[in-house]
């Protein structure tokens, strides 16, 4: 005669199994998080050692100079960045290349005139900043293209950085977007130890993208992260 004894699990043995589940979520979740981080982190080096590799080709075809700000006569950096990332020319659409996307840009909340930030075609912020000397701690926008020459430790100074995200900083649809002009670094007030929040003065930097700082790309084409605190003027010094 054959048992029939088998049972399933009592409520309390399974009410059990779930609280260790939730227990080793609660544990692991945070970790993830971390690492999924980390990994966005790495990723956004990368984005700028690649557009740095791009900068280089493009000052080979222009006499050694280089874009600078998003205004005035300096043509639009990742526009013209576009025939040394696989495009023929410039004249395509630069919203097709991922590499000017932060993958830890804010993808919820909104940006000017209530835009969703996740719609951020470009996520870096460009260096436009020129000094008359070397204690000149002030400077102003130069607004042209630059000969590389120029910079005396491009090992030493920024050439793109994080854009900050929040309700002040304008979200960059395409290039004709009309507040393109405020995606360039040339005040004491953008950098990301800045607490201003005015649109053309207030931080233009992201203070806290990756850990508490920033990745940025320098002028000798490598990249790194810089603290937040770290950041100073003679950073993205041209004299």
């Amino acid at each position: 005669m054959v048992s029939n004894n088998k049972r399933g699990f009592t409520l309390v043995e399974l009410l059990v199994v779930i609280a260790i589940i939730a227990i080793l979520m609660g544990i692991l979740m945070p970790a993830l998080n971390r690492v999924k981080k980390q990994a966005q982190a790495t990723t956004c080096l990368s984005n700028l050692k690649q557009i740095g590799l791009a900068a280089e080709l493009y000052a080979e075809d222009f006499e050694r100079s280089i874009p600078r700000g998003t205004s005035g006569s300096s043509p639009i950096w990742f526009v013209q960045f576009l025939p040394y990332l696989g495009h023929k020319s410039s004249t395509g659409d630069y919203r097709t290349v991922k590499i000017y996307r932060c993958k830890s840009f804010p993808r919820t909340g909104n940006g000017l005139y209530n835009i969703p930030n996740s719609r951020q075609t470009v996520c870096y912020v460009i260096n436009d900043w020129t000094f008359s000397s070397k204690n000149d701690q002030t400077g102003s926008s130069i607004g042209k293209p630059t000969k590389l020459s120029v910079f005396k430790r491009p090992a030493y100074t920024i050439y793109l950085a994080d854009n900050e995200a929040g309700t002040w900083r304008p979200v960059i649809e395409d290039q004709y977007s009309r507040e393109i002009n405020r995606c360039d670094i040339f005040d004491t007030g953008h950098l990301p130890s800045s607490n201003s929040t005015n649109i053309t003065r207030g931080r233009r930097i992201a203070r806290e993208r990756h850990r508490n700082g920033c990745n940025v790309l320098f002028l000798d084409w490598h990249s790194e992260w810089v603290g937040a605190d770290d950041m100073t003027v003679d950073m993205w010094r041209d004299k």
